[in-house]
C-alpha cells in the first residue's frame, strides 16, 4: 500500500468560491475594516519588514510581477499582473495568488486566492491613508475610473472613512452605469457624472483609478481645488500615470517605499529628489499628514508587498473554524526525510 501523506503534507488553500464565501461570511465593511486596521497595524512595525520594489516583468501589452517580503516569522509574496488591454477580450486586467509561509522551516501556511484579496486590500489602504490625510468630516468622494475596483474603493471609504456621496465617472458610461447598480441600497448616495470635472462638484476627496498603461492626464491642475486629498492609484508602473504634473507640485506628497514609487508612480514624472513623506511615518507619529485645511495631500499608491503580506495573514486567521478553504496535499513529507526517492518508489507499490 502506498503511504499517505501526514498532516505535514497540507496546506490551506483559499479558493475564489472560499473568498467569496468568506467575505459574505464576515460582511464586506467589516472586513474592509479589519483589513485596514491589519495593514496600519504592520505599517507600524515598518522597520521590520524587508523591503524590495517588485521584481516586474514588462511586456507591451503588460505586467507580472512578484512581490515578496518579511518580517523575520513569517515570509509573504504575491504573483500579480496587470493587462490593461483583457478587458476587451473578456478577461481581468488584474489576476493575482499570494503565499504564506514560515521563516523558521520555510514551509507554505497558506496559499491563497489573490484577485479579489488585492481588490480589497488597496481599497483597504486607500481608506486607511485617507484616514491619516483627508480633510476632517469629509463626505464627499469623486471615484474616476469605474472598473473592478472602483465598488471596493467606494465601500472601503465608506465604511472606514465615512463617506455618504460617491460621484462617478468613466469615459466608458457603461463602466459607470455598472458602478452605480452594484452600489443601490449600499448606503451611499451615488451621482453618476458626465465629466470628471463635473464628477468633482464638492468633492473633498478624489480617487482615480483608470487601467491604461500610458502616460495620462486623468486630472488636470484646474480641476483641483485647495484642500482636497487626492488618492492615485492607477499609476503602477513605469510609463503609467494618472495627474498633470502641476497638480504634483501642488501638492504634499504621501507613498509606500521611494524606491518603488519613483519608478511606478506619479512622482516618476518629478526629478529623484522631490520631497515626499513615507505613510508608516505618519501612522507612527514620526511626521505629520495634513498641515491645514488649505492643503492638497495626495496618497500616490502604487501598492506594496507589506499591504499584501497584512491581508494574507489576516486571511489566514479568518479562516480559523471557517469552511471557507481546502488543505491542499502541496509538500512532500518522506517518513524519513533523506528519502525523497523511496516515497516515490513505494507510491507505485
Amino acid at each position: 500500500m502506498a503511504p499517505q501523506p501526514s498532516d505535514l503534507a497540507f496546506v490551506p488553500f483559499v479558493s475564489v468560491d472560499h473568498m467569496m464565501g468568506l467575505i459574505h461570511h464576515i460582511g464586506i465593511e467589516t472586513l474592509l475594516c479589519d483589513l485596514a486596521d491589519a495593514i496600519e497595524a504592520d505599517f507600524k512595525r515598518w522597520d521590520l519588514f524587508d523591503k524590495t520594489p517588485r521584481v516586474a516583468s514588462h511586456s507591451d501589452v503588460g505586467v507580472i510581477e512578484l512581490m515578496p517580503t518579511s518580517d523575520g516569522e513569517l515570509y509573504g509574496f504575491k504573483y500579480v499582473n496587470g493587462h490593461p488591454k483583457n478587458t476587451k477580450e473578456g478577461l481581468q486586467t488584474v489576476t493575482a495568488f499570494g503565499l504564506l509561509a514560515d521563516v523558521e522551516s520555510g514551509y507554505p501556511k497558506l496559499l491563497s486566492e489573490m484577485t479579489l484579496l488585492t481588490a480589497l486590500r488597496t481599497a483597504a489602504t486607500s481608506a486607511m491613508a485617507a484616514r491619516h490625510l483627508a480633510p476632517k468630516g469629509a463626505k464627499s468622494m469623486a471615484m474616476i475610473g469605474n472598473g473592478a475596483q472602483a465598488e471596493f474603493q467606494c465601500l472601503a471609504f465608506k465604511a472606514i472613512c465615512g463617506i455618504d456621496e460617491v460621484r462617478l465617472f468613466d469615459v466608458d458610461p457603461a463602466a459607470t452605469a455598472k458602478c452605480a447598480a452594484n452600489l443601490a441600497g449600499q448606503g451611499l448616495k451615488v451621482v453618476s457624472c458626465s465629466s470628471g470635472e463635473e464628477s468633482m462638484e464638492g468633492a473633498q476627496i478624489i480617487t482615480t483609478c483608470t487601467a491604461d498603461k500610458q502616460y495620462a492626464t486623468i486630472l488636470t491642475d484646474n480641476m483641483v481645488g485647495s484642500g482636497v486629498h487626492i488618492n492615485a492609484i492607477g499609476g503602477d508602473c513605469p510609463g503609467k500615470t494618472e495627474l498633470h504634473r502641476d497638480i504634483l507640485m501642488r501638492s504634499k506628497i504621501f507613498v509606500e517605499y521611494p524606491p518603488q514609487t519613483r519608478i511606478e508612480g506619479e512622482i516618476q514624472q518629478l526629478e529623484p529628489d522631490h520631497p515626499v513623506t513615507e505613510l508608516w511615518q505618519v501612522i507612527t507619529g514620526q511626521t505629520v499628514g495634513r498641515r491645514n485645511d488649505k492643503e492638497i495631500t495626495l496618497f500616490d499608491s502604487v501598492g506594496f508587498a507589506i499591504e499584501d503580506f497584512s491581508a494574507l495573514r489576516y486571511v489566514l486567521s479568518a479562516i480559523q473554524g471557517t469552511p471557507f478553504s481546502t488543505q491542499l496535499d502541496m509538500l512532500a513529507d518522506p517518513d524519513d526525510p533523506r528519502d525523497l526517492f523511496g516515497m516515490l518508489q513505494r507510491s507505485s507499490q
